[in-house]
């Protein structure tokens, strides 16, 4: 058993709480980490309020980690002690319908399938003053030790740095995905980017890379618009500067709408215009941001009668056992600079700031 700290979340609507915590050996089929560092996503957000579905408490979050493995249990031959790993928050089982399907990156020992709040034989690897504490998406990063199955580890580069390559645990690995895997843009198209956040910011180095002519970015902090600039965004508009809805603006600005739009908010007003702002024929608009559970968009049906396609991206459509390595060889190779998203890096203890900061917009 190892001893070590952990951000414990005890209850909905509480801040973090920085822990000592036992970490149980790994049991057949699982592997114990040592995690280097992690991101901070808005889904986290989401568990500390309550507001996504199937998370039990108390439980540590955290989903965008990397680390190094520091034992294995019995059977699991795809990584050993020493390797360089990130943890999928998205399993890749290998043998359900899902992943037998070359064209799905879904797994049907997913959280949305089968809530991951023990690990697959029902029992936790965390106990902390004496409680048992649940993990969150098998995978628990905001802890520094953590036992995940085998098939939620993908072995990385060994010379990959782990505190830069931990947001392709999700953040930059869903934004990037969403633009060259689940819209496939194409050279020369026009996109439009509703959110510049961090999986936002992935969109726009995905359209970039995917050879977009044209990538209108939109947000009402204009404090991320020489971020997204820098990283290949062509044009950059705040809502509150126009009167008529941004779906007319985008219309107006394009001709007849634009290529791909992507939603990477979170809020249901914004996907209805980002759905409207594409063309209304071969449009394709990705819902990336998250609502909170149990939530309900009312559209209009022509929106989609005309022939747009409106989609949904679950870590940008990558099959992540398989694909995360070869993301993290595309880094290496400087096929895009992810770097950039990188605003901050805070000790351990100062989980919480990284909420508020987060929060902020900042």
């Amino acid at each position: 058993v190892i001893r070590c700290r952990a951000a414990v979340a005890w209850a909905p609507g509480k801040p973090l709480s920085v822990e000592e915590v036992e970490v149980a050996p790994p049991k057949a089929g699982e592997v114990r980490i040592k995690i280097v560092a992690t991101g901070i996503c808005h889904t986290d957000e989401h568990v500390l309020k309550g507001s996504l579905p199937n998370v039990e408490f108390p439980v540590i979050p955290g989903h965008e980690g990397a680390g190094i493995v520091e034992s294995i249990g019995e059977g699991v031959t795809s990584v050993k002690p020493g390797d360089k790993v990130i943890p999928l928050c998205l399993p890749q089982c290998g043998e359900c319908s899902f992943c037998l399907n070359p064209e799905s990156n879904f797994c049907q020992k997913s959280h949305i399938s089968e809530p991951q709040n023990l690990l697959p034989d029902k029992t936790s690897r965390f106990t902390c003053k004496g409680k048992q504490i649940h993990h969150f998406l098998w995978i628990s990063t905001f802890a520094e030790y953590t036992v995940v199955p085998e098939y939620s580890v993908a072995k990385i580069d060994a010379a990959a740095p782990l505190e830069k390559v931990c947001l392709f645990g999700c953040g930059f690995s869903t934004g990037y995905g969403a633009a060259i895997n689940t819209a496939k843009v194409k050279p020369g198209s026009t996109c439009a980017v509703f959110g510049l956040g961090g999986v936002g910011l992935s969109v726009v180095i995905g359209c970039k890379v995917a050879g977009a002519a044209r990538i209108i970015a939109v947000d009402i902090n204009k404090d991320k618009f020489a971020k997204a600039k820098e990283l290949g965004a062509t044009d950059c508009i705040n809502p509150r500067d126009f009167k008529k809805p941004i779906q007319e603006v985008l219309t107006e600005m394009t001709g007849q709408g634009v290529d791909y739009s992507f939603e990477v908010i979170g809020h249901a007003d914004t996907m209805i215009a980002a759905l409207a702002s594409c063309n209304m024929n071969t449009g394709v608009c990705v819902m990336v941001g998250e609502l909170d559970s149990g939530s309900e968009i009312s559209i209009d049906p022509m929106l989609l009668l005309t022939g747009r396609t409106w989609k949904g991206t679950m870590l940008g459509g990558w099959k992540m056992r398989e694909c995360l390595p070869k993301l993290v060889s595309s880094y290496l190779e400087k096929k895009f600079n992810s770097d950039l998203l990188i605003t901050h890096t805070l000790p351990f203890a100062k989980v919480n700031e990284g909420f508020e900061l987060l929060r902020a917009g900042k």
